[in-house]
């Protein structure tokens, strides 16, 4: 696959989400290194603010749409009259329909303490109105989409401290959005989904992080019916995805993965003799999108 295939993919030579920083490595030696640039943004729905979150800020309308899509905030049939951004970091997502979550916010103060957390309850009872599509997962997509992903050029290859996610169709990745956070990294996709009508019945979710509670609660709410991850499960994430009947891949490297929910998906069509185990280079992403 050659990058220009993906709709969306990341931009390590952009300059404004990297800087060089000096310092010295465990010799004493002076180096130079790139870093991650975060930045904060706050999103306004309407006339009210919701939530500052902390990103690398590359694509702040769809982070805005997908954070508040998967807050239960905008809902899908929702008419978006306009979008404004600034360069004070500032994003403000306008509807048709008269908004006003103030209940929903101190809510979310008083149970997570975190202007970031998520409103776990509102979550989980949309949870429970989602039917997931029937679909399949060959083996041979799976292993095409992973080497796929881990040979694009990305900013984690260029800097870390950064998370991955993956919407794909098949073995081909379409949209492959990063962040300083996971869920930003989701938010992005699901906003972009929203705002150019994006079909959810036949892709699949990619992402570096853990399958947690939430990461699956996200994706079903997305109404993806498949969710694969380099990294490891959650019990609560195993629970919830037998409940929705989401397919879980986890510990996808190499030869390996691990289905632990909605294995029925998966066509066992790929030779593993003509697979190969991942390389040093690719070993990245095993343990070190767990935050």
């Amino acid at each position: 696959m050659s990058d220009d295939d993906y709709l969306i993919r990341p931009d390590p030579l952009d300059p404004k989400l990297t800087e060089r920083v000096s310092g010295v490595d465990q010799t004493g030696t002076r180096i130079e290194t790139r870093v991650t640039v975060e930045r904060a943004l706050t999103i306004f729905l309407n006339s009210q603010e919701i939530v500052t979150a902390m990103t690398i800020n590359d694509y702040p309308e769809y982070l805005a749409l997908g954070y508040l899509l998967n807050q239960n905030m905008l809902r899908a049939d929702d008419v978006v009259t306009g979008i404004d951004y600034d360069e004070e970091l500032a994003v403000v997502v306008r509807t048709k329909r008269k908004t006003n979550y103030e209940k929903k916010l101190k809510k979310k103060v008083q149970t997570s303490g975190c202007a970031q957390g998520t409103v776990f309850g509102d979550l989980m009872e949309a949870l429970e109105n989602v039917t997931l599509p029937q679909a399949e997962l060959r083996t041979s997509w799976l292993y095409a989409l992973a080497h796929a992903i881990n040979t694009t050029p990305s900013l984690y290859l260029e800097a870390g401290a950064i998370h991955g996610c993956v919407l794909a169709k098949e073995d081909k990745p379409l949209l492959y959005m990063e962040d300083v956070g996971r869920h930003n990294a989701v938010d992005k996709i699901a906003g972009y989904m929203f705002k150019h009508r994006v079909s959810a019945h036949d892709k699949i979710f990619y992402t570096t992080g853990r399958l947690t509670s939430e990461m699956v609660i996200k994706t079903v709410r997305m109404g993806i019916p498949i969710l694969v991850s380099r990294s490891g499960f959650t019990a609560w994430g195993v629970e919830l995805a037998r409940k929705a009947d989401l397919t879980l891949v986890g510990r996808a490297r190499g030869k390996r993965f691990v289905a632990l929910a909605g294995e029925e998906r998966i066509v066992f069509d790929q030779d593993l003799r003509y697979i190969e185990e991942e390389s040093a280079k690719h070993r990245r992403k095993a343990a070190v999108h767990d935050d």
